[in-house]
């Protein structure tokens, strides 16, 4: 039997509101977002992704970001790819450009080839672990800024959504738990079920069912690491029991909810 490749570590971090975690795997993510911002380092092979400006590809030495609510997936080319990431809270980047209008909306560009920068992050990773917290601090202070006189798109990573859509996406995450016939959420956002599920891939990047699996999964998390067992959060997202939460979990973050805990 082929057993695809799917190793993933989390590591400790010495910084609140910091994630650090590496992969070496040929796992397909399906299309979801995260609450946070990420910069990681391609460490081995290359994977294709769906990002905010399409279609991206990264290989080895290549830095790779993701914004807050950016739809994306990732694919491997080819055999596995590895790769070192970090996430961090956006109020960390809010924080720091307080006084900064340009930091009302920044958005990074999820590919960047620039070995200076893959230095920099390759660094953080390396301070978050084992390193004084104000070590870390500086690192992933500088790492921003490079990426902010660098890196910075210009547009949203909020795409412009239908008032339609946007109406069936405030249902969607005002009852995440709640398994909402398509018919209802259509009628509800003044649409066919054929409009409905169109415009959610025209402007979302996936269907309805897909992005409250996600959104699910989102808040599941948030939930976990406020200290809630791992049964009662699946309860409280609406999965049908504990391996349900988990399957969804692993699928979108690559780690079992439990191994995840662990590590924090």
């Amino acid at each position: 039997m082929n057993t695809k490749t799917h190793v993933v570590t989390v590591h400790r971090a010495s910084l609140t509101g910091v994630e650090a975690i590496s992969l070496r795997s040929e796992h397909v993510f399906p299309r979801h977002a995260h609450d946070h911002y990420g910069i990681g380092v391609m460490s081995e092979g290359a994977q294709k992704s769906w990002s905010v400006v399409g279609a991206v590809e990264a290989g080895k030495g290549d830095v790779i970001m993701v914004n807050p609510g950016e739809m994306h997936d990732g694919s491997p080319i080819q055999g596995p790819r590895a790769w070192h990431i970090v996430y961090f809270d956006p109020d960390l980047l809010s924080h720091e450009l307080a006084d900064d209008e340009r930091g009302t909306d920044v958005v990074f560009n999820p590919v960047a080839h620039d070995q200076a920068l893959a230095g920099k992050v390759t660094a953080l990773l390396h301070a978050i672990q084992f390193s004084e917290s104000h070590e870390a601090e500086e690192s992933l202070l500088t790492c921003m800024l490079h990426i902010l006189q660098q890196h910075r798109l210009s547009g949203s990573s909020k795409t412009n959504k239908s008032p339609p859509v946007a109406r069936a996406i405030e249902w969607i995450e005002a009852e995440p738990d709640i398994n909402q016939p398509l018919s209802a959420l259509a009628a509800a956002s003044d649409m066919s079920r054929f409009q409905l599920i169109r415009g959610f891939i025209r402007d979302v990047g996936t269907t309805p069912h897909a992005y409250r699996m996600q959104y699910r999964v989102r808040l599941a998390r948030r939930h976990l690491l406020q200290g809630r067992p791992i049964a009662e959060t699946a309860q409280l997202m609406g999965f049908a029991d504990q391996s349900h939460l988990t399957r969804a979990f692993l699928r979108q973050f690559g780690v079992a909810p439990g191994r995840y805990l662990a590590a924090r």
